[in-house]
């Protein structure tokens, strides 16, 4: 990846993003809220890619590409001098925000894409802060963001399809994956993550289960296939009739909560069941099916292998004796 990139803001996550693009091949300049910082934060980088090197986490060489891509500059605008992206990963603090955005726009080339890193805050409020808005869009790594393949692309209602589809060839180009999405309250990653951990704490408040117990459930059900099929996929796959009487059961005690989704219910009254009926949410021809169940046998299996090879994650409480 032949460009220059600037990251304003090179702490924890903008600075993991800085490492995933020089370690593409660009030439990344950090740009903090002094020299010192910047410098001090490099240093913090290169040294933990030894570590990660050691270990097996970052590819053999990858410090001394880090050393030749990676560099940290005495100012913002020397950072985004010349650099085609730039990605702002400032505190969420709106702000802040306009700005680093404002002296961005100033000193930066009025061609290059500026992304922000920005998880909570609106694209279009943040963009009201950029020259050439039209060049402005959120590109939201996550934490960490050297080892999570997902990122959320998005736009405002004014960014152009050029400034998408750059930001999106940059950030598959380090090989992660893109997702565009639209610029709602909490876009999409969030709202789904934050969904989960409002039911899981309902259901610890009212005594169902422990937070401990909860957990479990989670990462040995149905978050054990999530790494391979998303919400609609694994829908699909069980039978949207089947969804539709879940949903029927849940509405005993929770009406409002569990409301049947009106897509849902749309996709059943057209026949369409998921995998069993060869069309759902996502499509896959019936013929597909054994393919499908073949892949998805094999992925679990694999990944049972490697959750047994790491052993247990050191957040588990306890058991009591």
């Amino acid at each position: 990846m032949d460009i220059k990139v600037a990251i304003i803001g090179s702490g924890y996550m903008g600075g993991g993003i800085g490492q995933v693009l020089a370690l593409a091949g660009a030439r990344v300049a950090l740009a903090d809220t002094s020299a010192e910082v910047a410098q001090k934060n490099l240093e913090r980088l290169l040294a933990e890619s030894v570590d990660f090197e050691s270990r097996g986490l970052f590819p053999e060489g990858a410090t001394e590409i880090l050393k030749q891509n990676l560099s940290a500059a005495a100012s913002l605008e020397e950072a985004v001098a010349g650099a085609q992206f730039i990605e702002e990963a400032v505190p969420e603090i709106l702000s802040i925000k306009h700005d680093i955005l404002r002296q961005i726009s100033a000193a930066a080339d009025p061609e290059a894409v500026i992304g922000s890193n920005t998880s909570t805050i609106s694209i279009g409020d943040m963009a009201t802060a950029v020259t050439n808005p039209e060049r402005f869009l959120g590109v939201h790594f996550s934490n960490p963001s050297p080892f999570i393949p997902g990122v959320e692309i998005i736009p405002h209602e004014g960014t152009s399809q050029a400034a998408i589809d750059a930001a999106v060839g940059y950030v598959e180009a380090t090989g992660k994956e893109t997702a565009v999405v639209k610029d709602v309250t909490g876009f999409v990653l969030n709202r789904l993550q934050y969904a989960l951990f409002h039911e899981a704490t309902q259901l610890v408040e009212d005594g169902v289960a422990s937070a401990e117990a909860i957990d479990t459930l989670v990462r040995t059900t149905f978050g054990f296939r999530l790494p391979f099929f998303g919400p609609f996929a694994i829908a699909d796959m069980a039978g949207l009739d089947v969804y539709n009487f879940c949903y029927t059961s849940l509405q005993t005690d929770f009406p409002e909560r569990f409301a049947t989704p009106g897509i849902l219910t749309e996709k059943i009254e057209a026949g369409k069941l998921g995998t069993k009926s060869g069309g759902g949410f996502l499509d896959v021809p019936a013929e597909k099916l054994p393919e499908l169940i073949a892949y998805r046998n094999e992925a679990y299996v694999k990944m049972g292998q490697l959750l047994k090879e790491l052993g247990p994650a050191p957040v588990a409480a306890p058991t009591a004796k």
